[in-house]
């Protein structure tokens, strides 16, 4: 059984930061790629970033709204994956969610993703 655990969710002020994880866990678990999407109350559940990895190297992507703020990382022998977030907005304020693909590409689409995570609530106060 997969696992994807988030954590490092919590409130924030309007400038701040945090860190979020998630760790992957389960039998035969495996992946070429990670992403973090979010979702605000009476919002679609929208792409954040991933992560891509291959012989060839990494690969990050992210949303325009978060460019410049928002990075991703991942410790391969942790199995887990990072979202550093700075200068946080109320507009950030949703539940992020991470999840893992064998898969490459698309990955700013939810369908693309296998395994999903529980979720982690990010709250940034004006």
């Amino acid at each position: 059984q997969v696992a994807l655990v988030e954590s490092g969710g919590g409130l924030v002020q309007a400038g701040g930061s945090l860190r979020l994880s998630c760790a992957a866990s389960g039998r035969g678990f495996s992946s070429n790629a990670m992403g973090w999407f979010r979702q605000a109350p009476g919002k679609e559940r929208e792409f954040v970033a991933a992560i891509t990895w291959s012989w060839s190297g990494v690969s990050t992507y992210y949303a325009d709204s978060v460019k410049g703020r928002f990075t991703i990382s991942r410790d391969n022998a942790k199995n887990t994956v990072y979202l550093q977030m700075v200068s946080l907005k109320p507009e950030d304020t949703a539940v992020y969610y991470c999840a893992a693909t064998l898969g490459n590409r698309n990955l700013d689409e939810r369908v693309t993703y296998d395994h999903w995570g529980q979720g982690t609530q990010v709250t940034v106060s004006s």
